[in-house]
């Protein structure tokens, strides 16, 4: 009997935790901290309730151990690898032939950078920029609005700035149940007297640990932070010098804040006057600050304009460029970070070299050998609008499940069931797969190895820990086969032959800048990791970006000014009355895939309550554990009550992880192309358990029982 202890980074949030599977014979009995390992983003080995549980999923009963070939929907036969690679490969490369931009690809956070890069490579050499991930969804507005005011869409900083921070402003992010073992380090900047300012719709966990709590109103966020930019900049608390010298665009933003006064801010957002003008005075002066933000912030129309306002508000402040202060975004999945880098986006190639780019589209057409599309590719969301159109006909998923992620998800499902071919490539049954013709079992990220980008720039190596089951194969793996099926099985850059996930990053290295120096060999020696930018084999890593001078054309802070203040697109009128939000617990992940597969996390987390304040409560005859029906424009969602002081008066808040998208509104931010499930109208009533149980049957259940029958 073999028994190990392999290091593996924690397939969850964006913190980026190591810990170590105890593994016997190739099968995980069990998990032990990493304390022994310096320097490690969760210092100790600290793990959340999801990372103790970590090794659940992997033995969960319905893993998917062998591709399937759809009979028809939720009915599925197994074939063989090969049947099923020369299928796909087949049916895409017919498509490319008509139109390339007749396919969609869906890249995923939840596997690692080898298999992004490679299913973007896929897309691009196939003819099309057709290609996104679950970034379009969480932090799109994060990378458009970043790069705008500093030149690229990244935190700007380190976890160890957070600590060393003066002052916190957390917005839109309840820090201490998204990334809690991120959130210590919050904890240890309040140990040395660093303020700590939480704006959020909700009273939330992070809450508890403000100095300072702005409750605004869903979608506010520019009137907020418009309000403590006035303050700034009316009681000349800026830095005077680091404006004059690293800034362009500060007359602008003094005249678009001029009426973003404390008392006009008040009425737009239900944040007391007197608490705006103290938080701004407490951020300001500081010394060294940090900003922090997450979906609360970006699910907006305006999400972009958020940022940069955030941006903003740091820059005028001096706080980029030093330690222990910056931007610092935290990413929801543990390689969202590392799949925009790999550019599992439709406007980018690897390292946010745009395809619009003639010199950039040049290099990458002589890298891989083939011509390439300088049009910009759809988003996501547009895709499924485009399909309902009929102009997209075949979707390649891998790791994902828009069913339930997707804004206005019953308009997904609709759009789904018109596809010609779909490709489902995942670890466990998902809702999205009920759709699919072929599916690919996936090895799941503890089951294979490879490098992952946690929200701080930190590329880690992660190993293979326990064997796949079945015939399930790794991300790289698959895509690799598809690759060479379809015609590009020669050696080098312009071929897919690859024998293992590492000759997929050497590749990595010699066509992303930023990733240059991050090589395989490093990475494996190196368990804490190297933050990019990284351009050589004998650089340290970065730290802290712009300490010199920005990535901008100017190399100088491009300033936001945004004169008007902007809300939700849907308002509450008479028949929709109550705001709607959505939210996440701690032990729930996402679509919960992985959580709901986990005894222990369900006995904890067992189901969703819609938060409501006790006058609405009141008026409307609820009380805590009632059932509910919330509804919107787009769909009704059954839910138990709790009535609760957390949510402002008008404010319904409801966690999303089991289907509450039916609900959220799919209106776009112009620019990131996000949806805006932050903020819509809705409408409440009490219900019977009967009615409840009733509307429940109309959703897709979260763990489908797929049927596979005889060939």
């Amino acid at each position: 009997m073999s028994e190990r202890l392999v290091p593996v980074v924690c397939p969850y949030c964006g913190v980026g935790c190591r810990l170590y599977i105890r593994s016997v014979d190739g099968y995980p009995v069990g998990i032990e901290y990493a304390k022994d390992i310096p320097n490690i983003s969760n210092e100790l080995g600290k793990l959340c309730p999801k990372g103790n549980a970590v090794v659940e999923y992997l033995l969960a009963k319905d893993r998917l151990k062998r591709p399937l070939k759809a009979k028809e929907q939720g009915k599925f036969v197994e074939i063989s690898w090969s049947e099923a690679i020369k299928e796909v490969a087949e049916r895409l490369k017919a498509y490319a032939k008509d139109d390339p931009n007749q396919l969609m690809f869906f890249g995923s956070a939840r596997t690692f950078n080898e298999p992004n890069y490679l299913i973007q490579k896929l897309a691009r050499m196939l003819g099309t920029n057709n290609v996104d991930h679950c970034a379009r969804l969480c932090h799109a507005p994060t990378v458009t609005g970043l790069k705008a005011v500093f030149g690229a869409g990244a935190m700007t900083n380190t976890y160890k700035d957070i600590e060393e921070a003066n002052v916190i402003f957390i917005i839109g992010h309840n820090y201490a149940e998204t990334h809690p073992v991120g959130f210590r380090y919050v904890l240890k900047a309040k140990e040395r007297d660093a303020k700590v300012i939480v704006a959020d719709p909700r009273f939330t966990r992070t809450a508890w640990f403000a100095d300072i709590f702005l409750q605004h109103y869903p979608g506010s966020d520019i009137a907020l932070i418009n309000g403590l930019i006035h303050v700034i900049i009316k009681e000349r608390l800026y830095d005077e010098k680091f404006v004059r010298e690293r800034c362009v665009g500060f007359d602008e933003v003094v005249a678009a804040v001029e009426k973003f006064t404390p008392e006009f801010v008040e009425k737009v957002t239900g944040v007391p006057a007197e608490l705006i003008i103290e938080a701004a005075r407490t951020f300001a002066t500081a010394g060294k600050g940090v900003i922090t933000w997450a979906m609360g912030l970006t699910q907006h129309t305006h999400g972009t304009e958020n940022v940069k306002l955030l941006g903003t508000l740091a820059a005028i402040c001096g706080y980029q460029g030093k330690e222990g202060a910056g931007c610092s975004p935290m990413r929801g999945q543990n390689n969202v970070q590392g799949a925009c880098d790999m550019a599992a986006l439709p406007n980018v190639f690897p390292g946010y070299q745009a395809v619009t780019d003639p010199e950039k589209r040049k290099f990458f057409e002589e890298f891989w050998g083939v011509e390439l599309s300088g049009e910009v590719g759809l988003t996501t969301v547009e895709a499924a609008y485009a399909a309902d159109k009929g102009k997209v006909k075949a979707y390649y998923v891998m790791g994902e499940n828009p069913v339930i992620s997707e804004a206005n998800a019953n308009h997904v499902m609709h759009t789904l069931e018109k596809l010609e071919f779909m490709v489902v490539q995942d670890i466990v049954p998902t809702p999205t797969m009920e759709y699919a013709d072929i599916v690919l079992p996936a090895a799941a990220m503890l089951e294979n190895e490879g490098s992952l980008t946690n929200t701080e720039r930190r590329v880690q190596w992660s190993f293979q820990a326990a064997k796949p089951p079945g015939e399930a194969r790794p991300d790289w793996w698959i895509l690799s086969e598809v690759g060479k099926a379809i015609g590009f099985d020669k050696t080098g850059s312009g071929g897919f032959v690859y024998n293992d996930a590492a000759d997929v990053l050497r590749e990595i290295n010699a066509c992303t800048p930023q990733y240059r120096g991050i090589t395989p060999e490093r990475l494996k020696e190196n368990l804490a990791g190297l933050h990019w930018p990284c351009p050589s084999p004998d650089h340290p890593g970065t730290r802290v970006l712009y300490k010199e001078k920005f990535l901008t054309p100017s190399g100088k802070a491009n300033l936001a000014a945004v004169p008007e203040y902007k809300g939700p697109v849907e308002l509450p009128d008479e028949e929709y009355p109550f705001l709607l939000t959505t939210h996440r617990y701690v032990g729930m992940y996402h679509t919960a895939t992985m959580t709901m597969r986990s005894c222990a996390l369900k006995k904890r987390w067992p189901e969703p309550l819609a938060e409501i304040h006790p006058e609405d409560a009141a008026k409307l005859g609820i009380r805590s554990g009632d059932w509910v029906k919330v509804v919107t424009r787009r769909g009704a969602y059954p839910i138990k009550a709790k009535v609760t002081r957390a949510v402002k008066k008008g404010v319904i808040a409801v966690p999303w992880h089991w289907g509450a998208n039916v609900l959220t509104n799919d209106a776009l931010d112009p620019v990131a192309k996000i949806p805006e499930t932050k903020a819509c109208a809705c409408n409440v009533a009490k219900i019977t358990e009967e009615e409840a149980r009733k509307l429940m049957e109309k959703l897709p259940p979260l763990i489908p029982k797929i049927e596979v029958v005889r060939g």
